[in-house]
């Protein structure tokens, strides 16, 4: 079985889906039969995050236009779902991984609905198979599109396993004990609905991804208003080394987002047996299950309390144990394992 990885995405730094590239294919390959082969689609300049055995498709941006016919291929792997870079021929089995349909649920407008519906409709015509990162992602596939007798697999994203240095500290160190928030400082992420949990309290707050600048100026007018600007520091996109830092040394871990199809920041701080904060929103009920704490709304007095209210349950049962085991489901092997599956499956016909 030969199979090609889309790894376009990978041209973002510092984002999930660079992330789940390079880590489901480094899983790929390590489980891989010894007679599959598989060959990573990307540009030159980001081969060097593989090893230089490996066999690569080269990619440019011309291709979304005019995709090159490409040879000895059985499966590929489309890992972005919006890609244009899909090989024509019908000879090609194609599998499509949906992440999210974030677009239902950021306040965008009719026409821009269903613009990105249309497109994502395009990519799913395409494709013989759909993988969804969530049951709450299949679902919506399934509500807002159309999938025909195509079969929809779920499977979960991995978490790779941090990696720590014992003596690496990162450019800024807190002095007080802190609160830790990760992903792109977006409005998606509801960052500055955080602010009122540093009222009463001495905990600073440190926010880390990369910066949109005008919610970061959101966030830091927010902690004007109530006097905490002092202890609030959005720090931009940090290093793998600076990220773990942080996960370790955190008091509890926040992820207010309001629109994720999976999201792997809350089970990286897991494996640190955090005391992990989410929305219950979207998918996130479903990755954090019963060891994650919940914000059922927004209003900072209701947020507070069930704040001061996770933090006492986490001090009173110790729950980091059971929280380090429920993070262990989500790795890249078994995400890896039940990908060649699909591609075998689907191969099969």
């Amino acid at each position: 079985m030969k199979i090609a990885l889309d790894c376009e995405r990978m041209k973002y730094s510092h984002t999930g889906l660079f992330e789940y590239c390079l880590q489901l294919g480094k899983a790929l390959k390590k489980l891989k039969a010894s007679d599959d082969e598989i060959s990573f689609y990307l540009s030159p300049a980001l081969q060097q995050y593989f090893e230089p055995g490996d066999k690569f498709i080269n990619q440019n941006s011309l291709q979304k236009f005019i995709f090159p016919t490409v040879d000895n291929i059985d499966i590929w792997h489309t890992t972005y779902q919006l890609s244009r870079y899909i090989p024509k021929s019908k000879k090609i089995k194609r599998i499509l991984t949906i992440h999210d349909l974030n677009f239902l649920h950021e306040e965008k407008s009719a026409a821009k609905v269903t613009k990105y519906l249309h497109k994502h409709q395009r990519n799913i015509d395409a494709c013989d198979h759909i993988v969804a990162i969530s049951h709450f992602t299949k679902t919506e596939v399934l509500t807002h599109l159309n999938v025909g007798d195509k079969p929809i697999t779920v499977i979960y994203n991995g978490c790779a396993e941090p990696v720590t240095s014992i003596n690496h500290k990162p450019a800024y160190i807190p002095i007080k004990p802190f609160l830790f928030a990760l992903g792109t400082v977006n409005s998606k992420k509801n960052f500055h609905v955080l602010i009122p949990l540093l009222e009463n309290n001495e905990y600073e707050l440190i926010i880390a991804g990369k910066p949109d600048p005008n919610y970061v100026t959101k966030i830091i007018d927010e902690a004007k208003k109530l006097g905490v600007a002092d202890r609030v520091q959005v720090i931009g996109a940090i290093n793998e080394d600076d990220k773990y830092w942080y996960y370790k040394h955190c008091s509890g871990f926040l992820f207010p987002s309001i629109a994720e199809g999976f999201g792997i920041p809350p089970i990286e701080a897991m494996k640190f047996g955090k005391p992990v904060f989410l929305s219950t929103a979207t998918s996130l009920p479903e990755i954090g299950g019963s060891v994650a704490y919940y914000f059922s709304n927004f209003e900072p007095l209701s947020m507070q309390a069930q704040f001061a209210s996770g933090m006492e349950d986490y001090k009173s049962t110790q729950p980091a144990d059971k929280i380090m085991k429920h993070a262990e489901q989500f790795n890249w092997e078994e995400s890896a394992k039940s990908y060649l599956e699909v591609y075998r499956m689907t191969l099969n016909g």
